[in-house]
């Protein structure tokens, strides 16, 4: 590419430049930049094929990156022709591109020279797309989830118990990161007082996985470390795969101290996640989920229940002491009360006894008055009425006597054996009678002519 001096340059001396360099220029800035991007638009356009990652839309244009075992490469596309392409593939649920698709681009090279208040960018502009299949990240992923849950690593963590008011807490994060900031302030908020221990460690990369690995192993070697905090805060599928290590998901699975996890967006999901003890969303949340207990809180609560118990404490004291003063001031006189009080009422029962004793008295006096009377009247009684009763008696025998009878003129017929005979028919069967008069009996034969 051609590149002339510009009349700046052009007005200062040769000797301007490093001294001794055979190299042309010294050029402006801007104007290599511009010929830098001229020279990269003239490049012929090309397709490209690789996986789509960190799909980011903007005001203006679409950006991601493509790539493959080998590289990657940015690429834009302005927002007009990416509605093209989203209304030519269909741009439905299952068919709008998306984080970890295998895609084909065509464009070419372009470059954005920048200014003095913007940073320069290389990117492929893109001018056509099309899905070619699920790319092979996602479904290494997936691919790799799976054999995690057949050999049963994503529920050891979740079987461990967690203090709801750790000690220590261990941290793995970057060093100059915002998760450390949130973590801080999250535990600050909840009032917590205990140890923290860092262990820092890349959390964006290829190598980071490692040394996160070796982070979280040394935390567990600190036997006083009661949980463990993986955190970092957002990014792309990309920025995010050392957390879908499998040597870090399974160093996790089997360690010891619960972890917990908190990397990316609350949209995210990496395989840490799901083999950790709890997955939470933001770094302030697993700080407040490492500690159960509102310290602050629970401080307050626990001051102000001390203050009422002291309270309740002072006043039943206070009433205990009023009681046992007024019990104690005059022990004499209150047994004099209580003498005085069981001397009337000894008083009371002796002349209540006294009383009903003459009252018992009297009325046996009258119950005996009462029944010499009546035993008096019942023998007067019994003899008037015995001396009636027989006089009666001897007047009813007289008048059913048969002698009285055989006086007024009847006679009694009878057989020679003195048996009554009371008809006719008797008298004639018997023939050999008696007749009894009241002075004397004459026998008697029945003759008939």
């Amino acid at each position: 590419m051609a590149i002339h001096p510009t009349s700046d340059i052009a007005r200062r001396d040769v000797d301007a430049g490093i001294p001794g360099s055979e190299l042309p220029g010294p050029y402006g800035v801007g104007e290599y930049a511009g010929a830098l991007r001229d020279k990269l638009r003239g490049f012929a356009h090309v397709q490209l094929v690789g996986e789509l990652v960190n799909l980011r839309p903007s005001r203006a244009r679409v950006y991601f990156e493509l790539r493959d075992t080998s590289g990657a490469i940015p690429c834009a596309v302005w927002c007009n022709d990416w509605e093209a392409i989203l209304a030519r593939i269909g741009g439905g649920a299952g068919t709008a591109p998306v984080d970890g698709m295998q895609v084909v681009v065509a464009g070419g090279c372009d470059f954005y020279p920048g200014s003095a208040t913007s940073s320069p960018g290389f990117s492929f502009s893109v001018t056509d797309m099309r899905i070619a299949g699920e790319g092979d990240l996602l479904a290494r992923i997936e691919r790799l989830r799976r054999q995690l849950a057949s050999e049963g690593l994503l529920e050891p963590q979740k079987l461990l118990d967690r203090p709801l008011l750790p000690r220590t807490i261990g941290v793995v994060t970057g060093e100059s990161g915002k998760a450390r900031h949130d973590i801080l302030a999250g535990l600050h908020r909840r009032g917590w007082a205990g140890r923290i221990v860092w262990g820092f460690a890349p959390v964006q990369d290829r190598h980071a996985a490692p040394l996160i690995v070796r982070a979280l192993t040394d935390l567990a070697a600190v036997g006083d470390v009661d949980v463990a905090i993986v955190a970092r805060g957002g990014g792309s599928l990309a920025d995010l795969l050392c957390f879908c290590d499998e040597s870090l998901c399974r160093t996790v699975a089997l360690l010891g101290v619960p972890v917990i996890a908190s990397v990316g967006h609350h949209t995210d999901r990496t395989l840490l996640d799901d083999v950790a003890a709890v997955s939470c969303s933001t770094p302030t949340h697993a700080a407040e989920t490492a500690v159960g207990l509102d310290c602050a809180r629970a401080h307050a609560d626990l001051l102000a229940s001390a203050t009422r118990m002291r309270e309740h404490g002072r006043r039943t004291v206070l009433a205990r002491a009023k009681t046992l003063t007024a019990l104690s001031r005059a022990p004499a006189a209150h047994i004099e009360r209580q003498r005085a009080l069981l001397h009337q009422r000894l008083r009371e029962i002796r002349a209540g006894s006294r009383r009903r004793l003459q009252s018992e008295l009297q009325i046996t006096g009258r119950r005996a008055i009462v029944l010499e009377r009546k035993s008096s009247s019942t023998a007067r009684d019994c003899r008037t009425r015995r001396t009636q009763e027989l006089q009666r008696l001897t007047l009813a025998l007289a008048g059913h006597d048969p002698q009285r009878t055989l006086e007024r003129g009847y006679a009694l017929v009878q057989t020679r054996d003195g048996a009554p005979l009371a008809t006719a028919s008797a008298a004639r069967t018997a023939r050999k009678i008696k007749l009894r008069f009241a002075d004397e009996t004459i026998p008697a034969k029945i003759i008939e002519p």
